[in-house]
């Protein structure tokens, strides 16, 4: 039997301290993987506690982080190595994919075959943003991918520029989607909606392209002036201005605008109530300037849902322009707002759009599928 290890900073649990797209991709395909017959481990770094527990036919590792007086990045990643080479002889682990954020993994050697999944380094972000990467990141990350043994990458847009950043053979690289499990996101009303909610759901973080929101929403309000603006998601430093909150910098432009009063940020609420949200939600947006691929606009795309998103690379593999969705770049502000208010006019367009983004998640998207082409891609790196 086949048995694929995950090593991960962040995962779906509630003994874990985080739980972003990485981890819900992560969960995603080591629920299929089990159907598909895999035994599956994740382990899961720099935890408050150590912990060994079995979810869903997946046993989780939740490994705490040490601390080290000196070199706590290499002296730590040396720890993890041994625990898991420990649990692959133990439990006979075939293959390990870890995340290249970071380069986690750059001093670590595992008794098996490694893949990177190109889940978004530094250097890609740092790209996207057009903000200077630290030496040592890059170095760390470099490291990491040359040492791997194989490379996955969500979308084609993400494979390319991590080739060109690194100096990888793009040849090497294999795109395989992450996807959801589409039963988990059927919305069997999606006639039934809160007119006029526009839903925002992700970190409230810069590159995730936030601060456009006030702008676009400020025209989207001209036209329809009980419109509401709802924000979901975990407040988050400012890299820009050193800020701690950048949800404080959002609300100031907001109340310059004079539109504060028809925008509602709840902060993070839990994966059940997200897609209670969603269900709820009008139209959703997401102008983010960095992604690798984008799990909440598949999320919402396959609950019926007409989306506005970004119209940069990664985007582009998600969205049929005009089709499935719409895409947009975030500082057309004027483009951005015209293309909300269309579907917020035409609820015809709404179900039409809608119903399109439903059958593409279906074709491109199914976990279960692309679960299947993963184990095939494993197989060839699996003596």
């Amino acid at each position: 039997m086949m048995h694929i290890a995950f090593l991960t900073p962040e995962y779906p649990h509630p003994k874990v301290l985080n739980a972003a797209g990485i981890g819900t991709s992560i969960k995603n395909l080591a629920h299929s993987l089990v159907k598909n017959g895999c035994k599956v481990s994740v382990f899961v770094y720099s935890q408050e506690n150590q912990v060994v527990e079995e979810q869903e036919g997946v046993t989780i590792h939740i490994i705490k982080s040490v601390d080290y007086k000196i070199g706590k990045w290499f002296f730590y990643s040396k720890y993890l190595q041994n625990y898991i080479n420990s649990i692959v002889k133990k439990e006979n682990i075939s293959l390990i994919e870890a995340p290249d954020w970071t380069g986690i993994t750059a001093f670590m050697k595992f008794t098996v075959p490694l893949i990177l999944k190109l889940h978004g380094s530094d250097a890609y972000f740092c790209h996207l943003e057009g903000r200077k990467q630290k030496v040592k990141n890059y170095w760390f990350e470099k490291i990491a991918l040359q040492q791997a043994d194989g490379y996955l990458a969500p979308t084609d847009f993400a494979a390319k520029v991590t080739s060109e950043l690194f100096k990888i053979d793009s040849k090497k690289i294999t795109t395989i989607p992450n996807g959801i499990a589409i039963h988990n996101f059927y919305n069997q009303y999606p006639e039934q909606f809160e007119k006029g909610v526009i839903l925002y759901i992700g970190t409230i973080i810069r590159k995730k392209g936030v601060f456009e929101l006030p702008e676009i929403f400020s025209k989207v309000l001209k036209e329809h002036p009980d419109s509401q603006l709802v924000l979901i998601g975990n407040d988050a430093n400012d890299i820009a201005t050193k800020s701690k909150s950048t949800w404080l910098l959002l609300k100031e432009k907001f109340e310059n605008l004079g539109i504060i009063n028809n925008v509602n940020y709840l902060g993070k609420v839990s994966y059940q109530e997200v897609q209670s949200h969603i269900e709820k939600a009008h139209v959703c947006v997401f102008p983010t300037f960095a992604e690798t691929q984008g799990m909440v606009t598949i999320e919402a795309m396959a609950m019926n849902k007409p989306v506005v998103n970004s119209d940069i690379g990664w985007s582009k593999e998600l969205i049929i322009d005009g089709e499935s969705g719409y895409l947009v770049h975030p500082k057309n502000h004027q483009l951005y707002a015209q293309k909300i208010n269309l579907l917020l006019a035409d609820e015809a367009l709404c179900f039409k759009i809608g119903a399109n983004a439903r059958k593409r998640v279906e074709k491109v998207f199914d976990i279960d599928k692309l679960a299947i082409s993963t184990i095939e891609y494993y197989k060839t790196f699996i003596k």
